[in-house]
């Protein structure tokens, strides 16, 4: 299931879970001319870190196989955290992302019922389906 998870680690790429979360700073930092004090909270948002194409080369575009042979920096990959935060239920949600999609592709045929090519994607603040998500499953084989 390597192609899966690729496919679900660019989804969460492009459509991070989390909003963003608050970090504290542990030493004073120059960032672009600005300087944060030690001890000052910042607000740290995945989806800036994601679509970053110094980064992620072509951001926008869904592409799977930059996974493949990772070549992005440390921590470059957000969605469940890192370092010492990083999610504790992270290869939980792995297991059972990688179920229900395995599940939902191999027994269900997919229509999407809405035309709509781009802006698919509100931040509301989380990342919402613009018109809600209108699909039409049909149940091409039987579930065990």
């Amino acid at each position: 299931m390597r192609l899966t998870w690729r496919v679900a680690q660019e989804t969460l790429r492009l459509v991070p879970p989390v909003f963003g979360s608050f970090r504290k700073a542990p030493i004073d930092i120059e960032y672009e001319g600005y300087v944060i004090p030690r001890g000052w909270q910042m607000f740290w948002v995945p989806s800036v870190t994601h679509m970053d194409p110094a980064i992620f080369p072509e951001p926008a575009r869904f592409d799977p196989t930059r996974f493949e042979n990772p070549s992005a920096p440390p921590f470059s990959f957000v969605a469940f955290g890192g370092g010492p935060r990083i999610c504790p239920g992270m290869e939980l949600a792995r297991v059972e992302t990688l179920v229900t999609m395995h599940y939902l592709v191999r027994h269900f045929r997919w229509r999407l019922c809405c035309r709509e090519k781009e802006n698919t994607f509100v931040r509301d603040p989380l990342p919402t389906p613009f018109n809600g998500l209108p699909v039409e499953l049909e149940q091409i084989a039987p579930l065990p």
